[in-house]
C-alpha cells in the first residue's frame, strides 16, 4: 500500500510540474504572439505610413503642417496600437514601390483596391468609399464614360482612374497629382480627368472653379474600396491594423473625420 500511495504521489508530482511547464509554455506563446506583430515595424515603436500629402483632403499641407482624412486616421489607429505615428510624404510614382522595399509599414493615401495590386500587396478592411468624378472644362459636353473614347484623360500612372480610361479606350496622360491634372484640363492639354468626387469638393471649398465641369459618376460605376496597402510578408500588423481600424469605426471617430474633411459619411458603401 505504501508503494502505491508513493507512486501516485511522485505521479501527481511530475503531473504538476508538466502542467506547471506547459502554462509558462502557453504564457511565452501568448506573450510571442501579442508582441510578434512588432517585430513587422520598420522601426520600433513606430507606425510609419507613406501618403503623398499633397491630395487635399486625404493628406495635404495647411500652413506647412501636414494634416487631412488619412493624417488623422494613420494617428487614431497607430494610438490603438500603442504606436507613434511617423508620415514619409512620397511622390504617388514611387509610393508604393516604397512599400516594397520597407521604407514604411503601411500606405494610406486613397488606394483602392485592384486585382493586380491584390497579387503583390495586402489590403486592410476598407475605411471609405469613394465616388468618381468626371472633370472637364464647362464647355466640355463629355458626361459619361462612353464618351471618352479617344480623348485625352489626365491620371496618375498605376491609378484606379487610370485603369478606368484604359477600359473605355481613352488616352492617358501621366499626371503627378490631382491639382496638375486640373492644370492639364484647363490649359486644354487634355480632355478632362476621372478622380474622387470627394477631391473636387475639397479643391472646389478654397479655389475657383468657375471654368471647370465636375460630372458625378455614381449611377455609372460603383463607389470603390479605399484600404490601407501592406507588405506580403506583414501579415501580423495587417490584422493588428484591422483591430484597430475596427475599434476607430466602432467608437464612432471614422464617421466623424469623414464629416469633417469630406462633407459627408463616405465611411459606407452605400
Amino acid at each position: 500500500m505504501k508503494k502505491l500511495i508513493k507512486k501516485i504521489l511522485s505521479f501527481l508530482a511530475v503531473a504538476g510540474i508538466g502542467a506547471s511547464l506547459a502554462a509558462c509554455s502557453s504564457s511565452s506563446s501568448s506573450s510571442s504572439s501579442s508582441s510578434s506583430y512588432q517585430s513587422e515595424l520598420t522601426s520600433k515603436g513606430t507606425l510609419t505610413i507613406g501618403l503623398e500629402g499633397t491630395y487635399a483632403p486625404y493628406s495635404y499641407r495647411k500652413s506647412g503642417k501636414l494634416t487631412g482624412f488619412e493624417v488623422d486616421l494613420g494617428k487614431a489607429v497607430a494610438k490603438k496600437l500603442g504606436l507613434k505615428a511617423k508620415f514619409v510624404p512620397t511622390k504617388w510614382d514611387s509610393l508604393i514601390a516604397g512599400l516594397g522595399s520597407s521604407k514604411y509599414d503601411v500606405v494610406l493615401n486613397n488606394i483602392t483596391q485592384t486585382p493586380e495590386r491584390k497579387k503583390v500587396y495586402n489590403f486592410s478592411d476598407p475605411y471609405i468609399y469613394s465616388r468618381c468624378a468626371l472633370i472637364t472644362k464647362k464647355s466640355s459636353k463629355v458626361t459619361k464614360l462612353s464618351q471618352i473614347q479617344g480623348k485625352k484623360w489626365a491620371e496618375g500612372t498605376g491609378t484606379y482612374n487610370a485603369a478606368l480610361v484604359k477600359k473605355y479606350k481613352g488616352t492617358i496622360v501621366p499626371s503627378e497629382d490631382f491639382s496638375t491634372s486640373l492644370s492639364l484640363v484647363r490649359q486644354g492639354r487634355v480632355d478632362g480627368t476621372i478622380n474622387a468626387a470627394e477631391a473636387w469638393y475639397a479643391y472646389a471649398k478654397d479655389n475657383n472653379t468657375k471654368d471647370l465641369k465636375m460630372t458625378d459618376l455614381s449611377k455609372q460605376v460603383d463607389p470603390v474600396k479605399v484600404s490601407a496597402l501592406f507588405n506580403k510578408k506583414n501579415t501580423k500588423l495587417l490584422a493588428k491594423f484591422n483591430k484597430a481600424l475596427a475599434e476607430v469605426r466602432k467608437e464612432g471617430t471614422l464617421k466623424k473625420l469623414s464629416i469633417k474633411y469630406f462633407g459627408a459619411d463616405i465611411t459606407k458603401s452605400n
